[in-house]
């Protein structure tokens, strides 16, 4: 597993990835932080509850699992 801090909503936010992903970190970064914003401005109102209260972003092949204070707020958002 390898750790990333990520800057969002003005907090320091860990992605946690498997190093056996077949795709690169810097491309994965880029549509996570991406479909983040997205989803912050577009998203449904339980996906905005999650992301207000996100506190780590867990990378599972093409899926962001968003884990927040809450566990039954938490997600996962596809990135592809």
């Amino acid at each position: 597993m390898m750790r990333i801090l990520i800057n969002f909503q003005n907090n320091q936010v860990p992605v946690y990835f498997d190093l056996e992903s077949k795709q690169p970190v810097q491309r994965t970064l880029k549509l996570l932080t991406s479909a983040l914003e997205n989803k912050l401005h577009t998203g449904k109102q339980a996906l905005k509850k999650c992301l207000s209260t996100l506190i780590s972003i867990e990378i599972d092949g093409s899926e962001a699992i968003l884990h927040s204070k809450s566990e039954f707020d938490s997600l996962a958002l596809s990135l592809y």
